[in-house]
């Protein structure tokens, strides 16, 4: 019984054994499984921190304010701690990016100056310079760690909030600093290996959301100048097109004004954007845009000379770029119509360095114009002075073309004329009749007459192009009546005869009544100040005489003078050698010859 005894109690205690250790492992299991809780919920939250700081990343991007500020809050949170702040390292300072929980007095402090320089003691600095993470247990224990030192910042927030316990994590790239976050708590109490793995994640990850906004806002700004670049490209190319569609025509120079003043003031964000072209002694306005009507009207009234008075004036005046930021602080500035202008640009059109014109843009409210502005609207200026030399170019050589052709007609003419004099020797009407025609086409007349004077009367002698009616009255009667007063004049003056309209001052002559002549021009026939005859060319309507077309009629009466006086030479020649030829006759008779033999001795 005995033995049956002991045995029972040594499997009792066995069993004792077992099952404390059974509570022992599931003591042990409980514990784990709660550190695996506590991890796997730190975890989670530390991933919900992540998430929450990659959605705003995501939601705003290019924008750091609100990235730096949730980065802040949970490492504030997840790190159980009670208040911190963010800075971007500016040289030797920081600048304050984000701050969370801080005293009333401190967030004040930052807001009114956000720039600081650290004590070389605080845990930011040490942190900067080092380019290590440092805590500090507790800063109250730290020597000289809240005394001024010159030069430098004092640690406000551990003053003004009570901080212990300090966390300095530097933000690096590439082992530069580009800032630091720093969270405190209130009492003594370090901070976990993991807490400051924490702090330093978010710190990296701070820097590569300043990274990514940098890289994005370069994206956003070359995106930004190539779309500036291509509307600058595009507006030039619609200038060039115009001046390429019609090159030397004044139209289309006009056209390309409207189109350059409208680029100009779209692309330079102007409110008005105007055009001065000299008109004479004066600068007038040779194309406007955004104008008002008031002020439109006000503009193409004034006229503008070289001076300081007014943005157009000056920049002829100084022959280059002139940029007034602000007219109202412009003691020069002396127009009225102003009102309400503020920043203006104005931009001359230099030919050979020579004023031609200018570019003036104004704002009404002050915001200078930028370099790019400027240069682009140098470059329409450039175009627009292109142009316009064009234009100058190509009607010098349309008028030396013109010159070239009528001088060739002119000679083609006179050659005519002169074939007509050498082919008809002695015979005066065909000579006439081609010069009345070339003086009536090359002068661009209807119809012409040419008469001659007998020192009494005027008789037609050639008719050109002539209405039916005028010309069966010459037909009937030669003789040109004494109601044509603008001829019988010219015998009085011999000067010529250049009347703009008949129908105001002589509305009675033949030429007006039966010819429907308006504009007449009636040129002498002399031989040393002796009237011989006149040449008249008429229009049907109210244009005069240009002075090469007088000139021209002149030479043509000139070169009739010379034939009637060749004509007349040639003819007492024939006379004279008519009469010798009779006297030759007369002696060769075989009477007179016979006579003489019986007079010989």
């Amino acid at each position: 019984m005995a033995r049956k005894g002991a045995k029972s109690r040594t499997r009792i205690t066995g069993l004792r054994s077992k099952a404390t250790e059974a509570r022992t492992h599931v003591d042990r299991l409980r514990a784990a499984n709660a550190d695996l809780k506590k991890k796997l919920a730190e975890a989670l939250e530390q991933q919900a921190a992540t998430s929450e700081v990659l959605g705003v990343i995501s939601s705003s991007p290019g924008e750091l304010s609100p990235v730096f500020q949730a980065m802040l809050v949970n490492a504030i949170r997840l790190c159980q701690a009670k208040f911190g702040a963010m800075g971007l390292s500016e040289g030797s300072a920081f600048r304050i990016v984000a701050m969370h929980n801080v005293s009333p007095a401190f967030a004040e402090l930052r807001r009114r100056n956000p720039v600081y320089r650290p004590n070389p003691l605080t845990a930011l600095a040490r942190a900067a310079a080092t380019k290590q993470t440092v805590q500090i247990a507790d800063v109250q224990a730290e020597p000289g760690y809240f005394d001024p030192l010159p030069g430098f910042s004092r640690p406000q927030i551990g003053m003004l909030a009570g901080a212990r316990t300090v966390l300095a994590v530097p933000m690096l790239k590439e082992s530069e600093l580009v800032g630091g976050i720093a969270i405190y708590r209130q009492e003594v109490n370090p901070f976990t290996e993991k807490q400051i793995a924490l702090v330093q994640s978010f710190a990296a990850q701070a820097v590569i959301a300043i990274e990514n906004t940098r890289l994005l806002n370069e994206l956003r700004q070359r995106t930004d100048d190539l779309s500036e670049s291509l509307e600058q490209q595009t507006a030039t190319s619609e200038v060039l097109k115009v001046i390429s569609s019609s090159p030397g025509q004044l139209e289309p120079v006009f056209q390309l004004l409207d189109t350059l003043v409208e680029s100009a003031a779209r692309l330079c964000e102007a409110d008005i954007a105007n055009v001065w072209r000299p008109s004479g002694p004066v600068y007038k306005l040779a194309a406007s845009y955004l104008a008002t009507l008031e002020n439109k009207e006000y503009l193409e009234n004034l006229s503008i000379e070289p001076g300081r008075g007014s943005l157009v004036g000056r920049t002829l005046l100084e022959g280059k770029i002139v940029h007034i930021h602000d007219i109202v602080e412009d003691r020069e500035y002396a127009l009225s119509h102003a009102t309400g202008y503020r920043t203006m640009l104005g931009v001359p059109l230099l030919r050979e360095g020579i004023p031609i014109g200018v570019i003036a843009l104004v704002r009404t409210k002050v915001r200078p114009f930028t370099e790019k502005q400027i240069e682009l609207v140098n470059t329409f200026a450039d175009q627009a002075v292109i142009a316009i030399e064009n234009v100058r170019l190509f009607d010098e050589v349309q008028a030396r073309t013109r010159e070239l052709s009528a001088s060739l007609e002119q000679q083609t003419a006179t050659s005519e004329v002169l074939g007509v004099i050498s082919s008809s020797p002695g015979e005066l009407e065909p000579v006439f009749q081609t010069m009345l025609e070339n003086a009536t086409r090359i002068c661009d007349a209807k119809f012409g007459s040419m008469v001659l004077y007998d020192g009494d009367v005027f008789r037609r002698v050639a008719l050109h192009d002539a209405p039916e009616a005028f010309a069966a009255l010459q037909e009937r009667d030669p003789v040109v009546p004494r109601s044509a007063h603008s001829l019988y004049r010219l015998a009085d003056t011999k000067q010529l005869v250049h009347i703009a309209d008949m129908a105001l001052e002589s509305p009675e002559e033949p030429i007006a009544r039966f010819a429907g002549g308006r504009t007449l021009l009636i040129v002498p026939m002399l031989k040393e100040n002796e009237l011989i005859g006149a040449i008249g060319i008429y229009r049907q309507e109210v244009r005069p005489f240009t002075d090469k077309q007088i000139e021209l009629v002149q030479n043509f009466a000139a070169q009739a003078v010379i034939a009637i006086e060749n004509t007349r030479l040639l003819n007492e020649l024939r006379h004279v050698h008519r009469q010798a030829n009779r006297a030759g006759d007369e002696l060769r008779r075989p009477g007179r010859d016979r006579h003489r033999e019986h007079e010989a001795p």
